[in-house]
C-alpha cells in the first residue's frame, strides 16, 4: 500500500514566506532557506513553494532561489509560480526541483500539461486546482492566484488535467485555506472521486484529526502550512495521528 504522505507548503512573496487566509492577508513568515532546513530535521516527505508574485506579474520564477533550497532540501520539491512554458520548467528543473506545480498556466496555455509530461514523466506534474464553491454546490476554478474566474468546473478540469499528462491534483479550497478550521470534505470527494492520480488535499487544516478526516474523505497526500507554524502539531504528530488511524505512513527508522 502506498504511503500517506505529508507535505508542507511555503508560499514566496517578493523574497520572504508569507501565509494567507483565504488567499488574502499575507503574514510574513521568514527566511526561506532556513524554513527548509527545518523541514529537513521533521520527517516531512516532500515540500511544495509556491511564488504567488511572478503569474500575476508576468514574470518567471527566482531561479537562484530554487537552486539555494534544492541544495538544503532532503526531500522532494515541488515548485510552482510562473511556470508557463516547456523552457521554463526545464530550467527549474535544472535548478533542482524534482516536480512542477502547474495552474495558470495549465489552463491558458492547453498543450503545456503535455509537453512537460512528455519531456520529463507525468510523476514530475502536477496540476494545481484552486476551487472555490458556488450557491449551486458547483466549485468553480479559480486562476491567477485566487483573482480570476473561469467558469470551469472543478471536477471536469481534474479530468481533463489527468487525460492531458497530469501525475497529481494539488487541490485547494479557496474558501477553507488558512481558516484551520477543516478541510472541504465534499470538495475532495468529488474531486478524488473523478480522477485516478493521486490527489493532494490543500487548505483548512487545524488540527491532525482535520488530516485524517482529509485522508478518509479520499485524498492521497496532505499539504498544509498554517498548522506547522501557528500550533504545536508537527508533521511528524500528524503522521502518528494517521498511523493510529490505519493510514501508513513514512517514517524514520
Amino acid at each position: 500500500m502506498l504511503k500517506t504522505r505529508v507535505i508542507p507548503v511555503l508560499l514566496y512573496q517578493q523574497g520572504r514566506l508569507v501565509k494567507s487566509i483565504r488567499f488574502k492577508e499575507h503574514r510574513n513568515l521568514g527566511n526561506p532557506i532556513q524554513t527548509v532546513r527545518i523541514y529537513n530535521a521533521r520527517n516531512v516527505d516532500e515540500l511544495v513553494i509556491l511564488d504567488i508574485t511572478k503569474t500575476p506579474a508576468g514574470k518567471e520564477p527566482e531561479y537562484k532561489m530554487i537552486k539555494e533550497m534544492a541544495r538544503e532540501c532532503f526531500m522532494p520539491l515541488a515548485v510552482g509560480g510562473g511556470v508557463r512554458s516547456l523552457s521554463i520548467a526545464r530550467k527549474l528543473f535544472l535548478s533542482g526541483a524534482d516536480k512542477i506545480c502547474l495552474n495558470s498556466a495549465a489552463i491558458e496555455n492547453s498543450g503545456l500539461i503535455g509537453k512537460i509530461s512528455r519531456m520529463f514523466g507525468s510523476q514530475s506534474v502536477i496540476v494545481s486546482i484552486d476551487a472555490k464553491k458556488r450557491n449551486n454546490h458547483r466549485y468553480e476554478v479559480i486562476t491567477r492566484c485566487g483573482t480570476l474566474p473561469t467558469g470551469l468546473d472543478s471536477v471536469e478540469w481534474a479530468k481533463e488535467a489527468e487525460r492531458r499528462g497530469a501525475g497529481e491534483i494539488f487541490l485547494t479550497s479557496i474558501d477553507c485555506e488558512g481558516a484551520m478550521q477543516g478541510f472541504d470534505l465534499e470538495l475532495i470527494r468529488n474531486i478524488s472521486t473523478a480522477v485516478t492520480i493521486p490527489v493532494i488535499a490543500h487548505g483548512g487544516a487545524g488540527t491532525p484529526l482535520d488530516c485524517v478526516e482529509a485522508i478518509g474523505a479520499g485524498a492521497s497526500a496532505i499539504a498544509a502550512a498554517s498548522i506547522f507554524h501557528y500550533t504545536h502539531a508537527t508533521p511528524q504528530v500528524v503522521k502518528q495521528e494517521l498511523k493510529a488511524a490505519g493510514y501508513p505512513t513514512r517514517n524514520k527508522l
